[in-house]
């Protein structure tokens, strides 16, 4: 479940002192405080994502083919008008417009 913050109300409108609460996406934000009864309103906070989410980290793991196959993708490069070839994981060799792939194509994977 989600952690969100809140903030108490003060009587004039403004924000003062803030503080956590996890519940559930479905549930309604809280209005008033769960331990004092004040008024609070759900603050909007940027959602963390742990790892390594940088520009250059996903360009390097993206390129890095040899990985790609290790985690399960499958990565074609485009090579010419409507035809892609395999540079990691399974699947054919090769992918054209012309001729398409089937079910039956997908029974021999290498």
């Amino acid at each position: 479940m989600p952690t969100y913050v809140y903030e108490i109300v003060q009587p004039d409108g403004s924000g003062g002192p803030t503080f956590e609460h996890i519940q559930r996406i479905s549930d309604p934000p809280l209005t008033e405080h769960p331990e004092t009864g004040e008024p609070v309103r759900r603050v909007l906070q940027a959602p963390f994502i742990g790892g390594s989410w940088s520009e250059s980290a996903m360009h390097k793991s993206t390129n890095d083919n040899k990985r790609l196959g290790e985690l399960g993708f499958t990565k074609y490069v485009k090579a010419g008008d409507g035809i892609y070839e395999k540079t990691a994981g399974k699947g054919p060799k090769v992918i054209s417009r012309d001729a398409p792939i089937g079910p039956g194509d997908l029974s021999h994977l290498d």
